[in-house]
This record gives structure tokens, C-alpha cells and sequence, in this order.
């Protein structure tokens, strides 16, 4: 067993809040120390906002869940200051295959195009994950950052109220009373704080389940998602193969729906299943084991007065497409910086409420395709299967047919696209960084575009005039001019000018873009900071 499961990283200790006369008033309190959570706190401390990040466990999660990061979360977490240590140690693909029966229907390649710093994706296990944000808050604190994490403090009662949020915690040596300004739930699907609130989701629950096991093997096979439909070793269902760290191999292999759980997760009964998949020539250990049920869910709202709710707590979607985390940290990249804005009295709390327009956009989006996945996957009619078979088999020597293949469309970030924060598209330019859309990277010479965006307003100009400074409304926006002639390799052209000579850009601090025109309009881009910071 990896000693990171059993290592306590962030162990209880007394605070001298437990102490207090009265209620201790934190700026904002974070629930839940996972990927989520830690992403949020973060981004607070890095923006010097005071956070406490209260978990009732003190370790890592155990086994490796979420194992699929996307190129836009690897770009989230190199502007929060720690996206290295996830690529050096993850599993980088670009490539994903499918498979129906026993043969090869098509491939297809994620990131075909060079001029960025990230890959497409990488495979890491989650405790990784988790344990990297941990060091980064580490560093944070050596710092001087306001962060903290207490490990076994368990909320146990939450009391909303106009101006703040009042917790009754429970620890080892007994209960204690919190206040936060502002509460972010992020304690995963479980959430004891929304069954707290009262609150429920709405959706599907799919009705089908999948054996999920982590094997350690040493193996020759490729760095890339496989994923098969109707294979030999599982006939009628599907299965997925991914490469992990340390010689981790993620197996999900889908059993159906009427299963006894207990059963099926015994390993004598789940090692006979993958011998089958890989055969008997190769020597495995299971590292882990569970049973998962597709589901897609979310809150009808994610924000409820001064508790605003973010990841696997707000919505559920199923593994197939790896949205479950890398959503989870787009929520916290959404708020965090309106959240800023509103505790420096430079923006209404009203702004809070973009968060949720836009979060529960990405989340319907997600969900949408996440549904649609799982209805290809596990087709619920003789016709539905029909259908899917003949796609497979057409897909295999015709290219039209591929993009109705189904094994899971692979997370993308959400563009926010009737965002009440957006201006009007100005630019006739590319499509991919219209207006809500992510800044997509760019080579600058040995750097990177998004490098030089960092987590504040930007107005970026290229072959443009605009002053250096524009400030409006207490808010101030840096300048960052470049040229086409910084990219030789002409990505910044293609990617933001298109057939423009020049453009210029308003970028909020997570790196979307706000407003784009072909050039300077004083007024025009006054108006778009406005409206992108709720005043207007």
C-alpha cells in the first residue's frame, strides 16, 4: 500500500480558536481538503485573503479516483503557483484509442497542434494530487501566507445569517464554534453540508455500475486511453484501460446494473475479470478496488446567500470524460476572484451571483455530455444498440462516422457564453478565445502566454496602442502589449488575430476572456471592466 494512504499530512493540533471566549470571525472557511477545496484556499492565500481549510480526515484520499487532468486545469494550477510537480510525476497522453470487439476502430490525438506549454492531459492519482496542493500550501505558509488546514475537525451544524456563516465543529478534544464571512462547501458528493441546508440535487442516476480497480503490473502497454466496447474478456459491456504513476494501471470494467457489490468487489472474485483482459502471462496486485453508479446531478443553485457550494458538493457527473475534479477546480478558478473583489469593497456581492450562472452552465454542459456518454456506453434499448454497433463498425473505415463514437467526450473547459459578464464580440476573430471563452496558450519565446496573464485583469494588446494603466471603479488593469512578431511560429496570430491586424483583449483574472475589439475604445473597455465586475 502507497505510504502516502497512511501518512497524517495535515494532523490535528489544538488552535487557539478552541480557546476563545467568543467565536472566532474567519474572512472564509473552506470545507473539505480535497483537490477542490485545497485549489480554493490556494488561490485565496495567493491573493492574501485570510482562509481555513477544516477537513475531519487528516490524510490523502485513499486509492486513486480521479485520475484524468485536463490541459486547462495543469494551465490553473501553474497560476496558482504549483503545476510542475503534477506533470513531472504524471503520466502525459495525448492519444486515445477505441476498440469494438476484438480490433482497432480509429484513434484520435487531443492535442495535434505544438505552441503549448501543457499536454492534452495527464494520469495522476488523486492522492498526488492532493498531497502536491499540500506542499503548495506548505510553501504558502513559509511565506507568511494567511492559510491554515486543521485536520479532524468535522463540521457538525451550520447557521446561515445575513452578514455570516456560524459552524459548530467537533475534534478530537471536543466541540467548538466558528464564524465565517463567507463559507465554500467543498466536501465532495457526500456533502454533509448541503444535507445540512437542506438541500438536494436534481438529475439522473444511471442504471448500470462499474468495477473500478487499481492494478500495479509491470506492462508494455502505451501511454494512451484505451477503451473498448464489446471486448472478449467482457462481453456485452465496456471497458477502460489508463496508465498511472509508480506502475499503477487504472481498469474500469462495467458489470451491469442488477450486481451484488459486495460480491463483486471480493478479490477473488475481480481477479479472475482482469486475468481475463490481460491475461494470465502477466503478474498483478490489486491496490485498490470500488464500484461506482453513473450519476449527473448538481444543485439547482450553488450559491445560498453566504455558503456558495463547488465541486462534486454542487454536481456529479459520471468518470467517463474525467469532469468530476477538473470541473471542481474551474468552480474555485470562477469564484475565487470575485470573491476577492467583493471582501475589498470592489465589487457588489451580487457578482457571487455570476459565479452560479456561469458554474451551473459548465456543470449543465458537463452533464449534458456526460449523459450522452453514458446513454452510448450503455445503451438502454435493442434499437439504441443497433445503432451504436453500426457506428462502431462504419468507424472503423469511415471518418464521418467517428465523431458519433462515444466512449466519454474528454473534459473542455466551459465558455461562458451569454455570461452577464461578457460584452459583445467586437472582433471578427477566432472562435476559441471569443468573448467567455479561456485564453488559449501561445508560444512567447521561451515563455508561454498564459505565464504572463498570472491571476489579475489584463488588457492584452497586440500590434495595438492602449495605455499601460486603465483603472476604473477601484478596479486597476495592467497592460500586456505584444507583437505577432514574439510568436514566429505565428500561434498567437492564428489564435487571437485571425485575419485582423491587430486586437485587443480585456482578460479577467481567470485568464476568460471579458471583451475583444480590433482596437482601443476608451470607453468601450471602461464600460466592458464595468460589466465584467458586476456594475454594470
Amino acid at each position: 500500500m502507497n505510504k502516502i494512504f497512511q501518512e497524517p499530512l495535515y494532523p490535528y493540533s489544538r488552535s487557539p480558536d478552541q480557546d476563545a471566549a467568543m467565536p472566532v470571525r474567519h474572512k472564509v472557511i473552506v470545507i473539505g481538503a480535497g483537490p477542490v477545496g485545497l485549489a480554493a484556499a490556494i488561490d485565496l492565500a495567493q491573493q492574501g485573503v485570510e482562509v481555513l481549510v477544516v477537513d475531519d480526515n487528516e490524510k490523502v484520499s485513499f486509492g486513486s479516483r480521479a485520475i484524468c487532468f485536463a490541459k486547462r486545469q495543469l494551465e490553473i494550477l501553474d497560476r496558482l503557483g504549483c503545476g510542475q510537480p503534477f506533470v513531472d510525476k504524471g503520466v502525459e497522453w495525448d492519444v486515445g484509442k477505441v476498440y469494438f470487439d476484438d480490433r482497432q476502430v480509429y484513434e484520435f490525438n487531443l492535442l495535434s497542434e505544438d505552441g503549448h506549454r501543457r499536454p492534452a492531459f495527464i494520469n495522476l492519482q488523486q492522492y498526488y494530487f492532493e498531497k502536491f496542493l499540500i506542499d503548495r500550501v506548505r510553501e504558502l505558509q513559509d511565506q507568511g501566507a494567511p492559510i491554515e488546514i486543521r485536520g479532524r475537525n468535522k463540521v457538525e451544524a451550520i447557521g446561515t445569517h445575513d452578514d455570516h456563516v456560524k459552524l459548530e465543529v467537533e475534534t478530537p478534544e471536543g466541540a467548538y464554534t466558528l464564524e465565517a464571512d463567507w463559507l465554500l462547501a467543498c466536501d465532495g458528493a457526500t456533502s454533509a453540508t448541503r444535507k445540512m441546508l437542506g438541500i438536494d440535487f436534481v438529475g439522473r442516476v444511471f442504471e448500470d455500475n462499474f468495477l473500478i480497480a487499481d492494478v500495479i503490473m509491470q506492462a508494455d502497454f502505451p501511454s494512451e486511453r484505451r477503451f473498448w466496447f464489446d471486448p472478449p474478456f467482457n462481453r456485452g459491456q465496456s471497458a477502460l484501460l489508463h496508465k498511472q504513476p509508480d506502475d499503477v494501471w487504472r481498469i474500469d470494467l462495467q458489470l451491469g446494473w442488477d450486481i451484488d457489490k459486495e460480491h463483486e468487489t471480493k478479490h477473488e472474485n475481480v481477479i479472475p475479470r482482469l486475468k481475463a483482459m490481460l491475461g494470465d502471462e502477466i503478474d498483478f496486485e490489486l491496490e485498490w478496488v470500488s464500484i461506482y453508479t453513473f450519476q449527473c446531478r448538481r444543485m439547482e443553485e450553488f450559491r445560498h446567500g453566504r455558503v456558495l457550494f463547488a465541486g462534486d458538493s454542487a454536481h456529479q457527473v459520471s468518470p467517463f470524460g474525467a469532469r468530476g475534479a477538473n470541473s471542481g477546480v474551474q468552480d474555485t478558478d470562477n469564484l475565487v476572484w470575485k470573491l476577492k473583489l467583493v471582501l475589498d469593497g470592489q465589487a457588489p456581492d451580487t457578482l457571487l451571483d455570476s459565479y452560479n450562472y456561469e458554474r451551473v452552465q459548465g456543470a449543465d454542459e458537463n452533464i449534458l455530455n456526460s449523459s450522452r456518454s453514458t446513454d452510448f456506453i450503455t445503451p438502454k434499448s435493442d434499437v439504441s444498440r443497433l445503432f451504436r454497433d453500426a457506428v462502431l463498425d462504419l468507424s472503423e473505415q469511415f471518418e464521418f462516422a467517428r465523431p458519433l463514437v462515444n466512449s466519454g467526450r474528454l473534459s473542455k473547459p466551459c465558455r461562458y457564453v451569454g455570461s452577464p459578464l461578457t460584452s459583445a464580440d467586437a472582433l471578427e476573430g477566432p472562435s476559441d478565445t471569443r468573448p467567455g471563452a479561456p485564453c488559449v496558450d501561445a508560444p512567447l519565446g521561451e515563455n508561454f502566454l498564459l505565464d504572463k496573464l498570472g491571476d489579475r485583469f489584463i488588457l492584452l494588446t497586440i500590434d495595438a496602442d492602449a495605455p499601460d494603466l486603465l483603472e476604473e471603479d477601484g478596479v486597476t488593469v495592467t497592460r500586456l502589449a505584444l507583437s505577432v512578431r514574439d510568436d514566429p511560429t505565428l500561434a498567437l496570430k492564428r489564435r487571437y488575430l485571425g485575419d485582423a491586424d491587430s486586437a485587443v483583449y480585456l482578460i479577467r483574472p481567470d485568464q476568460h476572456v471579458a471583451a475583444r475589439r480590433e482596437t482601443f475604445d476608451e470607453s468601450q473597455f471602461r464600460a466592458a471592466i464595468r460589466r465584467a465586475t458586476g456594475k454594470e
